[in-house]
């Protein structure tokens, strides 16, 4: 029997009706009433130290890395929310222990901050129990090496699309989650490659439910999309 490919929501499930904001609790709540396999959300940190959930360098004109929290959370999201913290949308996660959290973490302008915000993220993973519940991805391959340097039992997963699945093997990651592009156009074989390796096999932003069933026909393990709710039930 085929492998049913599983969906991850991308920044929460936003595109709800009503609508709401992407890396929003509520989006995440909503990711939460789906039944589906995972959410996914960003992870940065700021001038102070402080680690917040949100895609972009900058909140409200703010770059994020380079203000305090203090000042930051005045600005709240589009749907009215504050700004999450890491630990406010774990705490959320943590309520529902079947949807597993996609842990984003960001490219900082360093090595020694992307060792920082790791250090951070995987020590609040740890005192909020959620080990088995996490799985982490970044497009920085010295991210991706360092949580799995600090805990080497977590799943990790490489974005960036170029590195080949034996590459990625020798890195010891586990697998990789690409743009559908690099599936699709560039590197066909990748897949399966992937799956004869024993890594795991995720796809980007998969908004088009006929590039999700030629993911889907070539045996791709799980897409990340922004319709969750509409690709879960075909």
């Amino acid at each position: 029997m085929k492998a049913q490919t599983k969906i991850i929501a991308h920044r929460g499930f936003f595109q709800s009706s009503p609508p709401t904001t992407e890396n929003s609790i509520q989006s995440l709540k909503n990711a939460q009433d789906l039944g589906i396999y995972g959410s996914e959300f960003d992870v940065r940190m700021t001038k102070d130290g402080k680690l917040v959930i949100h895609h972009d360098e900058n909140h409200d004109e703010m770059e994020i890395a380079q203000t305090d929290f203090s000042k930051l959370k005045k600005s709240r999201l589009a749907n009215g929310e504050k700004l999450p913290t890491l630990k406010k949308y774990l705490k959320q996660g943590r309520e529902d222990e079947k949807l597993k959290l996609i842990v984003e973490i960001k490219p900082a302008k360093t090595p020694q901050l992307e060792e920082e915000i790791v250090k951070k993220t995987v020590e609040m993973v740890r005192k909020l129990r959620l080990e088995n519940q996490c799985e982490f991805i970044s497009f920085s391959l010295n991210i991706c090496k360092e949580i799995k340097l600090l805990e080497p039992t977590f799943i990790v997963q490489y974005l960036n699309g170029d590195l080949s699945p034996q590459q990625l093997q020798e890195a010891r990651l586990d697998g990789f989650d690409y743009h559908y592009k690099i599936l699709l156009e560039k590197h066909p074989a990748w897949i399966q490659e992937a799956k004869n390796l024993g890594l795991i096999t995720n796809s980007w932003t998969v908004n088009d439910p006929e590039i999700y069933q030629q993911l889907k026909n070539m045996g791709i393990g799980y897409v990340t999309t922004n319709i969750p709710e509409q690709l879960k039930n075909q």
